[in-house]
């Protein structure tokens, strides 16, 4: 057995080894919802690192391949004989069955989609269930035959051992995926297996994550001097909120107004900061700079890089002010940490959440969300009492409307295009979509079209309204916003802002096309 409670700080978790699955991040947000914390590691993990992170619970996930394949993904088999609970998902399921002895079989026949589950046993995991359910399935190989002292206690058309426990070592699986949605009952098993079979505590929620980060941002910091990075974003909004809440006066927000920001946002963030949390804000109003740096510049990977570059100097010249100043918060997320750090991440990247803040930089960092995922992020700046504006803020990107201004970024172009794309953020939210939309705004080509107004000819510019419904961005698919939402945008943009004469809407996925246009 373990000895004693597993914990991030003071609360039970559970790890998920990542094989490879889509759902891995999935699986850890679905436990996290039942209120235990969870954490994703690499599937190499020994069980000597397992055992020395003291958690409650082990979660195998699924994996794209098969567990015959030469180089197929293993599991180190001493993390079973831990005495830790262990659920395998998918892979997970068929790599528990193949390590402790069972049969796991290429039937002919894959189980893609929704499938029905017949229950034979209930056992912990389908206690008060329904016999017979959907379930999502993702397969081709399946286990055939359980492991010694292992009950069977489910199947589907195509798998014999659609689920199986072994009561006594507290050891399950299960061939279908209860993290997704399609799954009607999934949460329900995946709790079965948290409470009824590692006995977790469901504490991991806003308050206690905030008491728990005041506390390890006062430890960390004592009585020095902090800056943050405010870019008016939910993280760092977040961040700073959260940080403020632990040391007060210790903290100065440094918010670099590139004038490139969406129309009142920089008096939003002036007011909620300076105003409502009363937090020492430095404004640094540098529309001038970056706009004298970007005029007659058209090519987008030179806007972004003008940008960034100029960023950087501000905020140095500004820290530099603040010399005493020891540490700098950073809005970075737990996603972020997974894909710098996870092994089998689509994408090995570094994140740096301050406009590309450079590697030299002398401050230690004080990184308060870095455990967190979005939804959570925003639960906790509900909770701080940040204004929704800003907790349910659309990501946006760090060169700001310069990189939806297309072509030639000038004063004249940006006030076009701020009005308008508050017409589309306005309406989108009178829709009552705001949540369901991941993002929608406009972008301004460099071009212009003929029109008619009243009895005149125009010659103006058209307006391009983008909006998508995503999970995290790497993947987006065009919003199907009802006709008469689009009426209402067309109609608005076209009277009310001058210099507009036509508007249009992208119904491109993402891939082939981005989110955004440059």
């Amino acid at each position: 057995m373990t000895d004693g409670a597993g914990t991030s700080g003071a609360f039970d978790t559970v790890l998920v080894l990542d094989f490879g699955a889509q759902y891995a991040q999935l699986i850890a947000r679905r436990v996290r919802e039942a209120r235990v914390h969870s954490e994703i590691v690499p599937r190499d993990i020994t069980a000597a690192e397992v055992r020395a992170r003291r958690p409650i619970g082990i979660i195998l996930s699924g994996g794209p391949a098969s567990v015959y394949a030469d180089d197929a993904y293993r599991v180190d088999p001493e993390i079973f004989e831990l005495g830790i609970p262990v659920l395998g998902i998918c892979y997970g399921h068929q790599l528990v069955a193949q390590t402790l002895g069972g049969t796991v079989a290429n039937t002919g026949t894959g189980e893609y989609g929704k499938t029905p589950l017949s229950i034979k046993a209930p056992g912990s995991l389908f206690r008060g269930l329904p016999e017979t359910q959907d379930v999502w399935m993702s397969h081709r190989d399946s286990v055939a035959v359980a492991p010694p002292g292992f009950d069977a206690l489910a199947t589907t058309p195509g798998a014999a051992v659609a689920a199986m426990e072994n009561r006594e070592r507290r050891i399950y699986g299960v061939q279908f995926h209860p993290e997704v949605a399609h799954t009607p009952r999934g949460q329900e098993v995946l709790e079965r297996f948290l409470f009824d079979g590692c006995s977790a505590r469901p504490t991991w929620t806003r308050h206690s994550i905030i008491e728990e980060q005041i506390a390890a941002v006062r430890a960390q910091v004592g009585d020095a001097k902090v800056i943050c990075a405010l870019s008016g974003g939910v993280d760092s909004s977040v961040a700073a909120a959260l940080v403020h809440e632990a040391i007060g006066d210790q903290l100065t927000c440094i918010f670099v107004d590139h004038g490139l920001l969406r129309q009142g946002e920089p008096e939003q963030v002036e007011e909620t900061f300076r105003g409502h949390f009363h937090i020492n804000l430095v404004h640094v109003k540098a529309a001038d700079r970056f706009l004298g740096l970007l005029a007659g510049v058209t090519d987008p990977e030179t806007k972004r890089k003008i940008i960034g570059e100029t960023f950087i100097r501000v905020f140095e010249d500004v820290a530099s002010e603040h010399a005493d100043a020891r540490f700098l918060v950073q809005g970075t997320l737990y996603p972020d940490v997974i894909e710098s750090g996870t092994k089998d991440a689509a994408k090995i990247k570094s994140h740096h959440n301050v406009g590309g803040l450079p590697d030299d930089m002398e401050f230690e960092l004080i990184e308060p969300l870095r455990d967190l995922f979005k939804d959570e992020v925003r639960a906790v700046g509900t909770e701080l009492g940040l204004p929704e504006e800003i907790v349910w803020r659309q990501p946006f990107p760090g060169p700001g409307l310069a990189v939806r201004v297309i072509g030639e970024v000038t004063p004249e172009r940006l006030d076009i295009l701020r009005q308008a794309d508050a017409v589309v953020t306005e309406e989108i939210r009178r829709a009552g979509m705001e949540r369901e939309i991941w993002q929608a705004f406009g972008v301004l080509p460099g071009i212009k079209s003929v029109g008619v107004q009243g009895d005149g000819r125009t010659y103006a510019y058209p307006l391009i309204v983008r909006a998508v419904t995503s999970e995290d961005a790497m993947t987006a698919d065009w919003a199907r916003l009802p006709y008469e939402v689009l009426e209402r945008i067309s109609n608005r943009v076209i009277n009310e802002v001058e210099g507009i004469n036509r508007v249009a809407y992208d119904i491109s996925s993402k891939p082939p096309a981005t989110i955004e246009w440059e």
